[in-house]
């Protein structure tokens, strides 16, 4: 526990005008800083990554109360001028299978707790990460960036699935039944909650050549949780159940397999 931060840092944060003249105090939730996605990936050692997920990450899951956890991320290293690629184990999907597999195991021995393995898929670059559309063939898409996800649900039995906000081939991955549906769901057997990346691209960030997506698309297509929900998200579920572009049947599965995430994680 810490004093709460003084005036001259909430400019310097970004945070709103309006929270300066707050009093009180700030509860600091520390965690461990274990090395980034690429070393793990580095150290080729399985074993490791299920003793950092049990002792480190599911032990401070249990200590803080948390059910599911955001990670790992796997995306496969295509440039290295992605922004995000530290978080990520390796360029080459058997690495990022094996590493996320085992860091899930570590994780859900302990009771209650759970990974999100994502983003779920071919989400290569950060800029323009909300507009990026992804071209590829069918070959390419299976044998490097669906690989690996195959792999860690096979081996490491994952609770969640997180979508990217990216396109492939003109099509948001939120919204492709036949990623999610087809080949999620069908071929590698996934069971677990599917939910889309925050926000769900509300917002325009970078040139934005693409639609947005939208959020009854992404229900019809597999995803069973609008991250993070806005009333324009409701607004566009009630619209589209109203006019048949949704079905009673489609938010049910959804709610279904919410409910039984949580009941999973409440065991």
């Amino acid at each position: 526990m810490k004093d709460f931060l003084p005036k001259e840092y909430w400019s310097m944060l970004g945070l709103p005008e309006a929270n300066k003249d707050r009093k009180g105090k700030v509860f600091y939730q520390n965690t461990t800083a274990i090395p980034i996605g690429t070393a793990l990936g580095q150290s080729f050692n399985e074993q490791l990554l299920e003793q950092i997920g049990a002792n480190v990450i599911g032990e401070e899951m249990d200590l803080f109360k948390i059910h599911l956890w955001l990670a790992p991320g796997m995306n496969i290293h295509r440039n290295i001028l992605c922004g995000r690629n530290y978080e990520y184990f390796s360029e080459d999907p058997l690495i990022s299978g094996k590493m996320a597999a085992a860091m899930s195991r570590g994780v859900q021995s302990h009771k209650n707790r759970g990974v999100t393995i994502k983003h779920f898929a071919c989400n290569n670059q950060e800029t323009n990460r909300f507009n990026n559309n992804s071209i590829l063939t069918e070959r390419t898409l299976r044998e490097i960036y669906l690989k690996g996800f195959q792999i860690a649900i096979k081996e490491g039995a994952p609770k969640a699935v997180m979508t990217s906000y990216n396109l492939i081939n003109g099509i948001h991955t939120s919204a492709r039944r036949d990623l999610n549906i087809d080949v999620l769901r069908c071929e590698f057997k996934f069971n677990g909650l599917i939910m889309s990346d925050w926000y769900g691209a509300p917002i325009k960030i970078g040139i934005a050549y693409h639609p947005d997506q939208i959020c009854s698309d992404n229900i019809k297509a597999g995803n069973n949780l609008q991250n993070e929900g806005f009333k324009k998200h409701l607004d566009n579920l009630m619209e589209a159940l109203k006019d048949g572009k949704v079905k009673r049947e489609d938010l049910l599965d959804s709610a279904s397999i919410i409910y039984e995430t949580i009941e999973k994680l409440n065991q």
